[in-house]
């Protein structure tokens, strides 16, 4: 992933963000230190980001396509209440064995329940409505992802899309391979939407903030 912000801006914003908890500072360690594709962790800036977008909408139920190691969703367990429940979607069972210890370590790990198997086998078993949807997973089924959220999403609530500028990559025409044509085409969709009120926020590698109308 490119650095589309200067490290040292970015270092300085989270700095004076929200602060990491102990326990996801230590996965974020942990995960720099051992695992392969350590970028594609949300880092603390955009995790303070996600932790006070949850608080913002009062969530108590968030639908997460795409865990990787559990930080991010770590980041809303935490900024929702006791009752609150985080359904966090993921693939890969090396990456989820990570996100179990760290979950077990928090006083907030038991708002998370992992699905283990494709996202979009999941989200159709699934039913709606959620405060906040986050999706991070593969970007070849982000259109999908996409229809599959608005069906699943508060009137109130919002979406949050995160690499949506995907290394600055979303500027070349004709795009260099299949995954930036789908974020293309997706950012496309999102900003031809009547149905959406959307940001694209230039936080880290770009991230959607998208809202249904009815809620504005």
């Amino acid at each position: 992933m490119t650095d589309l912000v200067l490290p040292k801006i970015d270092a300085y914003a989270a700095a004076h963000s929200i602060p990491e908890t102990p326990t996801r500072r230590a996965l974020r360690e942990e995960t720099e230190r051992t695992m392969e594709f350590a970028r594609m962790l949300v880092g603390p800036l955009e995790g303070a980001f996600l932790h006070l977008m949850a608080r913002l909408v009062q969530a108590t139920r968030v639908l997460e396509i795409g865990m990787f190691t559990g930080y991010s969703a770590l980041c809303f367990a935490e900024a929702m209440p006791d009752q609150g429940r985080v359904i966090t979607c993921e693939v890969d069972e090396e990456s989820a064995s990570v996100a179990r210890r760290f979950f077990a370590q928090s006083t907030h790990g038991r708002k998370i329940e992992i699905r283990m198997g494709p996202a979009l086998e999941t989200m159709a078993g699934l039913t709606g409505p959620f405060d906040l949807i986050f999706i991070d997973a593969d970007k070849l089924n982000y259109v999908n992802y996409y229809h599959r959220a608005m069906e699943l999403l508060s009137p109130r609530g919002v979406m949050l899309i995160d690499n949506v500028l995907w290394n600055g990559d979303v500027l070349h025409d004709p795009p260099p391979d299949d995954r930036t044509a789908a974020i293309q085409a997706l950012n496309r969709i999102v900003t031809a939407d009547a149905r959406v009120s959307a940001v694209l926020a230039t936080i880290r590698d770009g991230i959607w903030i998208i809202t249904p109308r009815s809620s504005a």
